[in-house]
């Protein structure tokens, strides 16, 4: 049998990507070597989630300031191993169970069979999984990423560890070292030390932590990490990291270019992820890689005219949702139904951290880089009635748009920030103004207030004043 498409990889884009195909009456074979759902499930987008949620929890319930005394809750790591696991768990089973119905032909849509191994094109139609030859029509390449390793550093997965490793240690380690401040190194610098068991240490290259995002933001981020007790090496460069027994020592050159060494029971390498395209025997396919791994041509396009990608292996962000939309929009057009181009300016992020942080669209830097003349309106959350509410009056909402009011992008960082940023990305998609976030009604009390009272401050007609409180309002001209 000649499939009408073959799809590798079973992880967001895959199986979004696959689905979509039933959808349109095509004969799907799903390819993977497993587990079920990748790192949109497994040691990534779910289970590092399930783990900061339940270590917030556990450092908002030790607080002492909030009328209850939690000093005595005690941590084990193993249950929370466990719970992370049935949350994983949970995911993976109505993945399968879609499959599954997925499997038997229904009239009006398609099929999809799973078959379990690795992929390898032979031809530039058929790809070999174990012994199966498997040939199709047409291809979609979604196999993720992986964690990238800096050159003369030795991954041992036991004490030298990447994020595929981090959450299946034995124990809490009481000496953690992270080398990288992006957002996976921030994130699980954030759950370690909201655990409160783990001395952690951040290593970055730059000046500051989230060096893509705004100083104002990663100041407040730092300055929680200080609060959290994680210890933040700037301008650090690696020299070595060296497994010595049952620890790993760290020599680096500091900020002041003097020689350190420090030894840690774990060190996490988080800097950065690169695309899983090793092996496939894409040459056979003529599909041709980009320098970082990336194998799209234009879009979701590559090289070859049979064969699209979409996920990671893609050369523009990582983040679950983008896959799943470039998956869709890929079989759209592979199948001829002329998609509407990814609006990339309306994609949304949400960073979890101590505090949260959430974005879409530009940011100030991003806007300097690219040379568009803006305003923009920072808010802090000091002014807001449902972060008063929560005792959580750290961070700010930041809003930027053009001169003539079209909306740019958004920043919001504190409790709740992942749920403000939607209604500005779908305004932001739509080419829409300032105007159209003041006539959105807010419920209050509400995160979102805080959005609407930056786009009345841009519009000249906010409740709160800059020059009444100049220390809780900034309006970049």
């Amino acid at each position: 049998m000649i499939y009408d498409l073959c799809v590798i990889g079973a992880g967001p884009a895959g199986i979004a990507g696959a689905i979509r195909a039933s959808d349109l009456g095509k004969r799907v074979v799903l390819v993977d070597a497993g587990p079920l759902g990748g790192a949109g499930i497994f040691d990534g987008a779910l289970s590092s989630k399930t783990l900061w949620h339940l270590s917030g929890d556990y450092a908002r319930a030790h607080r002492g300031d909030r009328g209850y005394d939690g000093g005595t809750l005690a941590v084990s790591w193993q249950a929370l191993r466990t719970e992370v696991a049935a949350a994983c768990r949970e995911a993976q089973v109505y993945a399968e169970r879609e499959l599954a119905s997925l499997a038997e032909p229904r009239p009006g849509r398609g099929t999809v069979e799973r078959v379990i191994g690795r992929a390898v094109f032979v031809e530039p139609h058929a790809v070999m999984v174990a012994s199966r030859r498997i040939e199709a029509e047409r291809f979609l390449l979604a196999v993720g990423s992986r964690p990238r390793v800096p050159p003369g550093i030795a991954v041992d997965g036991v004490r030298v560890i990447t994020s595929d490793h981090v959450e299946h240690v034995a124990e809490l380690p009481k000496r953690l070292a992270i080398v990288g401040a992006g957002v996976v190194g921030c994130e699980y610098a954030t759950i370690f030390a909201q655990l409160g068991q783990t001395e952690v240490t951040l290593f970055d290259r730059q000046e500051r932590i989230l060096p893509f995002e705004d100083e104002d933001l990663s100041s407040v981020v730092a300055h929680r990490f200080g609060e959290l007790g994680v210890h933040v090496q700037r301008c650090a460069k690696i020299d070595s990291i060296q497994r010595t027994g049952d620890t790993a020592t760290i020599a680096w050159t500091d900020e002041h270019g003097a020689a350190a060494t420090a030894t840690y029971d774990r060190v996490l390498v988080a800097t950065g992820r690169g695309p899983s395209t090793d092996g496939l025997g894409l040459d056979k396919a003529g599909v041709a890689c980009g320098k970082n791994g990336g194998v799209t041509d234009e879009g979701t396009r590559t090289s070859a005219p049979h064969i699209w990608a979409a996920g990671d292996v893609t050369p523009d962000i990582m983040l679950a949702n983008l896959a799943e939309l470039e998956a869709r929009q890929a079989i759209e057009d592979m199948f001829g139904l002329d998609p509407a181009p990814l609006v990339h300016e309306a994609q949304a992020a949400i960073y979890f951290l101590s505090p949260e942080v959430a974005g879409v669209g530009l940011n100030e830097q991003m806007a300097k880089a690219k040379g568009i003349d803006y305003r923009a309106a920072t808010v802090s959350n000091k002014l807001n009635r449902r972060n008063i509410a929560m005792r959580a009056t750290t961070g700010f909402v930041k809003l930027l748009a053009r001169r003539d009011g079209r909306l740019l992008g958004l920043r919001v960082v504190g409790p709740q920030a992942g749920t403000a940023i939607q209604g500005v990305a779908l305004l932001i998609g739509q080419g829409d103004t300032l105007e159209a976030v003041e006539r959105c009604v807010h419920p209050h009390p509400s995160v979102t207030e805080g959005v609407l009272e930056a786009a009345r401050v841009l519009l000249g007609r906010s409740i709160y004043k800059p020059e009444a409180h100049p220390d809780l309002i900034k309006v970049t001209e």
